[in-house]
């Protein structure tokens, strides 16, 4: 192992025990602040257990030799993969309370899987420069709850999607009536005009892929029409576009990959991911 991923790995470990760290505190601000409350309707005082934490399968030790030239990259992407989990457990921890019986694995878990998937796509691609590029990594995206996690998504409305909707959106403040408005329809830039030239052996995957964007967007949509009038001024941003975001990063990183394995790479998809809501 080289000396630069040496020096990563010690960097690395203090970064997880800082996160650590953060849940912890976390963990127990929330369960100060919610010692003197009288739990919502429809908890028990046990639902306000600690938030527990999320935790990840380990990546760096299922890659293969990582080229010199690549190393920089991966390293990066590796404390990204650290920075996410660190990010999503101190949500978990400031969200106990809140939302549906889903909430926890919808505004939390889903999310974070979105991110781990493109983080683990652009370790492929860099690897996969100069080396062989190592696939399937996808299967390391999926993090679980730990123990004593149930209050963080159990508590308050227990009627599965609806209450995880509310929840989401409940730490960005209360929404007028005048908010429950049309829900009006999201778009998104269009890819396939954006790509080179497609190799006939990459035809059906970039096809997939581009078939997998449009289903992202019509479900997106669906969203966005069944929570009008739900969660606060942020909601549709935080809840339903940037989630909507993550997976269509990844999305477009899996193209770019499909076209470089026989042909030069296209670079940048990722600009094409943001979306936008029409009223």
């Amino acid at each position: 192992m080289s000396r630069a991923l040496r020096k990563y790995n010690k960097g690395r470990i203090v970064l997880v025990g800082g996160a650590a760290a953060v849940v912890v505190s976390g963990a127990v601000i929330a369960g100060s602040a919610l010692a003197g409350e009288t739990p919502a309707k429809g908890a028990s005082a046990s639902t306000y257990a600690s938030p527990g934490a999320i935790t990840c399968p380990e990546v760096e030790g299922s890659l293969p030799a990582v080229p010199a030239s690549a190393q920089a990259e991966v390293s990066r992407n590796l404390e990204l993969l650290d920075t996410q989990v660190g990010e999503a457990n101190k949500r978990l921890a400031d969200t106990v309370g809140q939302g549906g019986a889903n909430f926890v694995q919808n505004a939390i878990l889903g999310p974070l899987e979105d991110k781990r998937i493109a983080t683990l796509n652009r370790i492929e691609t860099a690897i996969g420069r100069t080396a062989a590029k190592p696939e399937g990594l996808e299967k390391l995206a999926p993090c679980t709850l730990g123990d004593g996690a149930v209050g963080a998504g159990e508590a308050g409305n227990a009627d599965g999607q609806a209450g995880v909707d509310q929840g989401a959106g409940a730490e960005d403040g209360d929404q007028g009536s005048g908010d429950a408005a049309a829900a009006g329809t999201i778009s998104c830039p269009e890819v396939e005009g954006s790509l080179p030239a497609v190799p006939a052996s990459a035809q059906a995957e970039v096809s997939r892929n581009l078939e997998l964007l449009d289903t992202q967007v019509g479900e997106a949509n669906k969203r966005l029409a069944d929570t009008v009038g739900q969660g606060g001024a942020n909601f549709v941003q935080n809840a339903i576009l940037g989630p909507l975001e993550d997976k269509r990063i990844a999305t477009l990183n899996r193209i770019e990959t499909a076209i470089g394995r026989t042909a030069a790479k296209p670079e940048g998809l990722e600009k094409l991911a943001p979306c936008t809501l029409n009223k």
